[in-house]
C-alpha cells in the first residue's frame, strides 16, 4: 500500500514534540495512535487481528514515524450507548459484555470512553491520532430466543435508536476533543452496507439499504458538526449503487461466504477501510 504521509507525520510529530517540550531530534519520544470503536476496530478478538483496519493503518503510519505505538481500546459488540455508559441490557442494545466483564477485563475505569479520555489526558502531547468507528451496534439487540435482531428489518425502523446514537456520539466526540485538545486529529468513519447483497433484485429488502444510507447520513452529519473528518467507507464500497455494493460486499467481506452471517471485512476489505482513513489524514 503506497502511503504519502511523510510531510503530515513530520509536521504532526514536530508540533507534538514542541508542545511536550521534547527536543525535535529526539527519535526515542514515543507517540501513540489510539483506535476506538466496535468489532471493526477490535478485529477478531480483544487482542486484535493483524489484518484489521487499525493494524493496517498503523503499519502505514509507522513507515513515516517509527516512534509510533498503537493502543487499541475497541471491543466487539460495542454500541455508542455502551461506549458512553458501559454494559447495557442486551434486550435493549448491544454492548461488549456483562458489567463484570467490562470492569474486570475490558475497562477498569468503567467504559471505553473513560479509558480513552484517561489515556489521552495522561499522554498530553504524545497522541498523534485517534480513530473511531461506532454506531452500527446501536441498531441491534438480543431477542428472548437469544437471536440478534436489528431495527433495520423491523416495521417501525430505527428512528429512536438513531436519535440515541446521534446524542451519544455527539457527547463522545465532545469528551474526546476536550481531553485531547485541538492539536490531536480525531477521525471517524461511515459504514459499508453489508446487507447490499440482500437488497438487489429479486430480493425485496431495498428498504433495509435505504435505512443504512440514512444512518450513515446521520453519522456523517454528527462528525461534521463536531468538526471531525470522516473516512468515507460507504463511498468506497459504493453504497449508493446497490449492484456494485453487493459485488463489493461479497468480494471484500465474509458476508457472502459465511452464508450471510459474518458481517466483518476480510483482509482486503479492512485494507480498503485503512486506505480511506489515510485519504483523510494525508
Amino acid at each position: 500500500m503506497k502511503v504519502r504521509l511523510s510531510a503530515l507525520i513530520a509536521a504532526v510529530v514536530a508540533a507534538l514534540l514542541i508542545a511536550s517540550g521534547a527536543p525535535a531530534g529526539d527519535e526515542q519520544a514515543t507517540r501513540y495512535y489510539l483506535s476506538l470503536g466496535d468489532s471493526l476496530a477490535a478485529g477478531s478478538g480483544r487482542g486484535g487481528d493483524v489484518d484489521d483496519y487499525p493494524e493496517q493503518l498503523f503499519d502505514a503510519l509507522r513507515q513515516s514515524d517509527h516512534t509510533l505505538k498503537h493502543v487499541r481500546l475497541g471491543c466487539g459488540g460495542e454500541s455508542s450507548t455502551s461506549m458512553r455508559f458501559g454494559s447495557r441490557l442486551p434486550s435493549l442494545v448491544l454492548s461488549c459484555g456483562t458489567p463484570r466483564y467490562y470492569k474486570n477485563f475490558l475497562f477498569p475505569k468503567g467504559t471505553q470512553l473513560e479509558e480513552a479520555v484517561s489515556f489521552v489526558s495522561a499522554h498530553k502531547g504524545k497522541v498523534a491520532l485517534v480513530t473511531i468507528d461506532i454506531g452500527a451496534n446501536d441498531l441491534s439487540r438480543i431477542d428472548p430466543q437469544g437471536d440478534v435482531v436489528s431495527c433495520l428489518f423491523e416495521p417501525q425502523g430505527c428512528d429512536a435508536q438513531v436519535a440515541a446514537m446521534q446524542a451519544n456520539l455527539t457527547a463522545i466526540l465532545a469528551e474526546l476533543q476536550a481531553a485531547a485538545g485541538p492539536a490531536v486529529p480525531i477521525v471517524g468513519m461511515t459504514y459499508y452496507d453489508v446487507f447490499a447483497p440482500l437488497c438487489v433484485p429479486p430480493a425485496s429488502l431495498a428498504f433495509v439499504c435505504s435505512r443504512v444510507d440514512a444512518v450513515n447520513a446521520v453519522l456523517a452529519d454528527t462528525y461534521a458538526t463536531a468538526g471531525v473528518p470522516v473516512a468515507d467507507v460507504a463511498g468506497a464500497f459504493e453504497n449508493d449503487d446497490l449492484s456494485s455494493a453487493a459485488d463489493n460486499v461479497c468480494a471484500w467481506t465474509r458476508f457472502c461466504t459465511s452464508g450471510f452471517v459474518d458481517t466483518h471485512p476480510n483482509a482486503t476489505g479492512y485494507g480498503l477501510i485503512a486506505q480511506e482513513f489515510l485519504e483523510v489524514i494525508q
